[in-house]
């Protein structure tokens, strides 16, 4: 038996990122040089190191519970901690052979996060809720994790970025099983030639006429392509990943944030830099627009800022996470401004007041992201009530009720941290997709789970297309799949 340390590295590596902790896996990877080992990620499954310590822990077990003559002693489960402990491992052989029997506990593996069963998925099917295979399209192409998807908002191409330093169009227009796609490579120049990045696609987003996709990279540079494939530009001026990106309502500026800790407005026409913000004091993990030149950016360094295309200064700054603020959304009306953290708590602010207007503290894990319903006053759907959705690696759903600050429906069936959430465009249901592999659809209305379908890999998001009869969803294993909710 044989191992590197690149293998470990890599098999860490994978671990941090799986288990959300997607910062120090940016670091972990620059100082262990993952991006020059030759390990092909795509080929790696899920969850893969802590299997192998799961393996290893069994045998520990068996080497400690079979005798001499190969009879099989009952034992107490060993924790990880008391697996790797000689003395304690010494003690248990001694206490079986004298016959010193401790009560069996019978236990299951845990997950990424250490406190949940990795097997205690039910299936769906005993709902009647399960979406069938004829339903559904997989679309195979990306050689590693595919982290974002999302719908062009004006015909049905869905993009979607990768671990593989690619994008991707597929054509979903024509309904067919084996859908066109064009392949978006993002590349460097070296040495006077052109070269894979070898990057993440961290982030896209489509224009409001769904002309142009934007892209973010690890490889520090954000760009625009056309629908029909073709780079149009290249944006460069941050100095290192970038890790959020959003065009405005109006389609002529582009935000971009970066863990060099700025947030810049590009001028979407000519690909320059328009204006530079330097306020955070760490890395800029998500940005967005309140109006076309006013925006809101969050940071591992807990402040939110509201800036505005010209000032010099932030309009507004809260404070009062009390860890990384990971997402803030501005509702429809451009108002009142969300932000989850991995303080557990999500917030709602005013630019009419300096402290939050609401601190909603309901989960008991981090709050990977957030989204406003598309409905009330100012959206297409005005008489229905405004609704905001949190997901968390508490493995929950929840939907609340922002006026009241009430959490009005919790959302229990997954069984894996919770990475993504997405409302239809009518605001009456709710995707949610989980690291479970499951994608869930809801009644925002009732809280109830209307459909469900198992993928093959990790879900890190989903998405509805405009007319709100398909559901995309990008995983851990390298496929993108689209369900197809018509009746």
């Amino acid at each position: 038996m044989s191992f590197s340390s690149d293998e470990v590295n890599f098999l860490v590596y994978r671990y941090l990122q799986e288990s959300g902790f997607q910062h120090s896996a940016y670091t972990f990877g620059i100082e262990s040089h993952i991006s020059q080992s030759n390990i092909n990620g795509a080929l790696v499954p899920p969850a893969a190191l802590l299997s192998i310590i799961q393996k290893g822990l069994q045998y520990t077990e068996a080497e400690i519970s079979v005798g001499d003559d190969g009879s099989e002693r009952p034992m107490e489960s060993l924790s990880l901690i008391d697996a790797v402990m000689p003395d304690v491992v010494a003690s248990r052989q001694q206490q079986l052979q004298n016959n010193q029997k401790p009560q069996v506990v019978k236990t299951e593996p845990t997950n990424s996060n250490g406190d949940e069963p990795m097997h205690s998925y039910r299936r769906e099917e005993e709902t009647g809720v399960e979406i069938p295979a004829s339903k559904s399209t997989v679309l195979r192409g990306h050689e590693s994790e595919v982290f974002i998807c999302a719908w062009n908002p004006t015909t049905d191409l869905l993009a979607s970025g990768s671990g593989d330093s690619t994008a991707r169009i597929w054509n979903m227009n024509d309904n067919s099983s084996s859908p066109t796609q064009l392949v978006l490579r993002h590349c460097i120049q070296k040495g006077g030639t052109e070269v894979p990045s070898n990057k993440d696609v961290t982030s896209l987003d489509w224009n409001c006429d769904g002309t142009l996709l934007a892209t973010g990279s690890y490889d520090g540079y954000a760009r625009i392509w056309t629908t029909d494939g073709r780079l149009a530009s290249t944006l460069g001026q941050h100095k290192g990943p970038i890790f959020a990106l959003k065009w405005n309502k109006k389609g002529n500026y582009i935000l971009s944030a970066g863990v060099d800790k700025t947030t810049i407005i590009w001028d979407a026409s000519t690909g320059q830099c328009t204006q530079q913000f330097a306020f955070h004091s760490a890395p800029a993990l998500d940005v967005d627009w309140q109006s076309n030149v006013s925006f809101a950016s969050c940071s591992t360094d807990q402040c939110i800022h509201v800036c505005k295309l010209g000032s010099d200064k932030p309009t507004k700054s809260f404070q009062g996470h009390t860890n990384e603020v990971n997402a803030i959304k501005w509702d429809p009306q451009g108002n009142l401004l969300a932000s989850c953290s991995d303080d557990m708590t999500l917030k709602i602010w005013s630019m009419k007041q300096d402290t939050c207007v609401h601190d909603l503290q309901a989960h008991n894990k981090e709050i990977y992201t957030i989204k406003w319903s598309p409905t009330g006053p100012g959206t297409n759907n005005p008489n229905m009530n405004l609704i905001l959705a949190s997901a968390s690696f508490d493995s929950t759903v929840r939907l609340w009720d922002v006026e009241r600050g009430l959490c009005i429906h919790t959302l229990t069936k997954h069984t894996e941290p919770v990475y993504s959430v997405a409302f239809s465009p009518d605001g009456k249901y709710l995707a949610s997709g989980s690291f479970d592999k499951c994608v869930h659809i809801w009644s925002t209305q009732s809280g109830q789970l209307l459909h469900s379908y198992k993928g093959t890999g990790g879900i890190f998001e989903v998405c509805w297309n405009s007319r709100g009869d398909k559901v995309g969803a990008s995983a851990s294993d390298g496929s993108v799949f689209v369900l197809d909710l018509r009746k």
